[in-house]
């Protein structure tokens, strides 16, 4: 059964492309008891205008966190923010869906140097794995704060207590690479999300004990500027689907990979 999700959220990346529209449904969607925290490089640059916007839209709902995911310093610095706002409360759901591709949109082996693979990797990697690191206190306190509904005492783990959803890609799967290599390469970003896919797995163990769901969903192919202008997707769909999702994930999905349906992607 899924339930509207609330509480204090944190969105990575979220100025433009699928970041922004999960900031925007999340604020329509969700009731005066939840506040987000919607993370971006530059919040007074003229990219983050649309995600201002929102936030004027919806007084007192939104806050804009400076976030880098590539700069130890600044997703520190961020916690520390939300760690202030949030002071007694705790972190319900973390979703981190910033990401970059290097060299370029097909980004092919003879286009992509080691600096590529490193920089991809760092912000796509390392930066999930620092900021849910930094986060855990915050979850953990989240997780202990809410109990689970009666009827559904086994299901202790969800979006709605405690929560990291990590935007992964189909193309992570090593299952499905001979189906979808040719299509596009994408070296640095391909491996990048593979070892996000073991990240969640990694962290859904670990942190299980603390009654954290952590659980990694594929977005669809969708109409952004990585995404491209023949994806046959919009950010409005698959974030819909998404949260529809991430509002029904259970015990049983932490450190699985989901599409934005709810159909399971094999490793």
């Amino acid at each position: 059964m899924s339930q509207r999700l609330e509480g204090n959220v944190v969105v990575t990346g979220s100025n433009r492309g699928i970041g922004l529209e999960l900031v925007k449904q999340l604020a329509e969607g969700t009731g005066e008891e939840t506040h987000i925290y919607a993370g971006c490089r530059a919040p007074e640059g003229t990219g983050a205008e649309a995600l201002r916007d929102i936030q004027t839209q919806y007084p007192g709902k939104i806050t804009i966190i400076k976030l880098d995911m590539s700069d130890e310093d600044s997703i520190s610095a961020a916690v520390q923010e939300v760690n202030k706002q949030i002071e007694a409360g705790g972190l319900n759901l973390l979703i981190n869906n910033a990401a970059i591709n290097q060299p370029g949109p097909l980004a092919p082996l003879s286009a992509t140097g080691k600096k590529d693979m490193m920089d991809v990797y760092e912000t796509n990697v390392v930066g999930p794995f620092l900021i849910a690191k930094m986060f855990l206190p915050l979850l953990k306190r989240a997780a202990e704060m809410s109990s689970p509904a009666k009827d559904m005492e086994e299901e202790n783990m969800s979006c709605r207590r405690s929560a990291i959803i990590n935007i992964s890609t189909v193309i992570s799967s090593i299952h499905k690479c001979p189906e979808t290599f040719a299509q596009v390469q994408m070296y640095p970003y391909r491996v990048s999300k593979a070892a996000l896919n073991m990240l969640t797995r990694c962290q859904s163990l670990d942190f299980k004990r603390h009654n954290i769901l952590v659980t990694a969903i594929h977005p669809g192919w969708v109409r952004t500027e990585m995404g491209g202008s023949e994806a046959v997707l919009s950010t409005k769909d698959s974030v819909l689907g998404m949260l529809t999702i991430m509002s029904s994930l259970g015990n049983k999905d932490s450190g699985m990979l989901v599409d934005w349906q709810g159909n399971t992607i094999p490793w």
